[in-house]
């Protein structure tokens, strides 16, 4: 703990200096799991270095309770938590997604219908304001500075800087129980992933789905369990494993399959979708002319862990020609959605997890308010007049159990490349999303993605009264605001760079990959 005072004393003496100056400041975390270009602070004049706290400082088995520093990914804090018979509960699925990014972002599982996001699951923070002072906030209603933990929580760290959490624990069990159930249409998806995730029933631990198609639909439950399984058990996280996303595509493919069940080691389970990123990865063997088969999955596996294509993907510029977004909508619209995605977008799979609704205000995501959002709109444009043709449409298509009382809003993921990629395409495609979300179908975005919002049409959706008095109270005004974060610069003159183009900017992003040493260690922490 002496060595964390000292590290944290140190970047509060940084900040301070820059305060007196008024001087604005980035801050290195040494990792990210953001999609957006990055501007490196690393050796930046201005530049405050965290990326030392990256340390579980203790495991407390009788309170199950964690002290954790930010830059601690979830593989490593799973490793030190399953020895002590605990696991956080709510672990982000890619292993390298840090706590303090899980808190300063959002974050959000197949758990978190039953946790809330992962700030829900943080007990107290311990920050450095933007002025220097080293303060603590909890969420309970008598600390003065419960509006900071709420407010920090999801604002990218723009209220301060995080340098420890405690963080609640649960018991772990030795496997989840995985049952897949086959959906034959989209409706039918999401009504059973709202039936299965209803808190009032809490039969289970983990929910979520994937939809392949409009008639191939699967949701999946997990269920901790110490009971040994009569048949072999399943694993995810070997070169020669199936990845999740293909494994339950396969055990579903008859349209005849009610239900498959089978056991998936704890951690295995945790980081299923660690191979392949969910399903991004598969776009790799259409960059390059590599067949896709289990073969060269095997052949080529230090690159597909999501570390890997992270770095690859930084590197070589390519996500400005992907869609990678996460949306959350209300069950009310959300086969409307998803209908609207298939016919803009043609993406499959699409990934789905019920999560709570979180109080507010918030940056989280949320269901909008329509009347708040249509009378922002223009009265005359077609937006508003096609706004109001899409909630009418939307709240008599969907069934009767799919109700706006519902307290919990669904997650869909967008992932991957839609037909005639461009970065001009793909910059008028996250724009139409964008408007749409709000204006059409009441729902917000993650902030880890590709955002092009005007600043205006930004605070139209998110509360900017009440942020801005948490800035002026903590003393943040001189950081850069949640929008400044954020908001996605349009280059008309990237694609014109020959680097950019096919194959210069794949050999840059192995290159870079290759040389981060990202795929080190082969072997799991919480497998060691």
């Amino acid at each position: 703990m002496e060595a964390h005072k000292k590290a944290v004393a140190t970047i509060a003496a940084t900040v301070r200096q820059f305060f007196a100056q008024r001087k604005p400041y980035r801050i290195f975390h040494g990792s990210t799991n953001s999609t957006r270009p990055r501007t490196a602070a690393t050796g930046h004049a201005r530049s405050v270095d965290i990326s030392a706290l990256g340390n579980v400082l203790s495991v407390d088995k009788v309170r199950k309770v964690a002290l954790v520093e930010p830059n601690v990914p979830m593989d490593r804090l799973v490793a030190a938590t399953l020895p002590h018979g605990l696991v956080p509960p709510v672990v982000m699925e890619f292993p390298g997604i840090t706590a303090g990014g899980g808190y300063a972002g959002t974050a959000g599982e197949s758990s978190s219908f039953r946790h809330g996001f992962f700030d829900q699951t943080i007990d107290r923070v311990e920050m450095v304001l933007a002025n220097g002072e080293v303060v603590e906030a909890t969420p309970k209603p008598d600390d003065p500075r419960s509006d900071l933990f709420r407010g920090a929580a999801g604002s990218l760290g723009t209220l301060g800087i995080t340098t420890l959490m405690e963080m609640q624990l649960v018991k772990a069990h030795k496997y989840v129980q995985t049952t897949y159930h086959r959906c034959a249409s989209v409706r039918e998806t999401i009504e059973l992933i709202q039936k299965k995730a209803d808190p009032s029933v809490a039969k289970y631990d983990y929910v979520d789905g994937i939809l392949f198609s409009k008639d191939h639909g699967v949701v999946v439950t997990g269920t901790m369990t110490d009971e040994e399984p009569t048949g072999p058990t399943q694993t995810f996280s070997h070169p020669s494993d199936p990845w999740f996303y293909l494994h339950v595509e396969e055990k579903t493919k008859s349209a005849a399959t009610a239900t498959v069940t089978e056991h998936i080691p704890l951690a295995e389970y945790l980081f299923r979708y660690d191979r392949g990123g969910f399903w991004v990865g598969r776009s790799a063997f259409s960059y390059w002319p590599f067949p896709f088969n289990k073969w060269t999955r095997w052949f080529l596996d230090d690159f597909l862990h999501t570390r890997m294509l992270y770095k690859a993907l930084h590197a070589s510029g390519q996500s400005a020609t992907y869609i990678v977004q996460d949306l959350a909508v209300p069950y009310k619209t959300a086969e409307a959605f998803v209908d609207y995605t298939a016919e803009k977008f043609g993406i499959w799979p699409l990934w789905l997890c019920p999560l709570q609704a979180p109080s507010r205000p918030t940056f989280h995501p949320h269901e909008v308010s329509s009347t708040k959002v249509l009378n922002d709109a223009p009265a005359s444009s077609d937006a508003a007049a096609s706004t109001t043709t899409t909630l009418s449409t939307a709240s008599t298509s969907t069934s009767s159990a799919l109700t706006s009382a519902s307290p919990q809003i669904l997650n869909i993921g967008l992932w991957g490349r839609p037909p005639a990629a461009s970065s001009a395409r793909c910059v008028s495609l996250n724009r139409d999303l964008e408007h749409r979300l709000a204006h059409e179908f009441g729902g917000m975005k993650w902030f880890y993605a590709h955002a092009y919002y005007s600043e205006d049409d930004f605070w139209k959706i998110y509360d900017r009264p009440a942020y801005e008095a948490l800035r002026e109270k903590y003393h943040a005004t001189s950081l850069p605001s949640v929008y400044d974060k954020l908001s996605t610069k349009v280059s008309n003159t990237q694609e014109r760079r020959p680097w950019t183009r096919w194959p210069f900017a794949g050999v840059h992003g192995l290159r870079q990959a290759i040389k981060s040493k990202a795929y080190l260690p082969r072997t799991p922490p919480w497998r060691q």
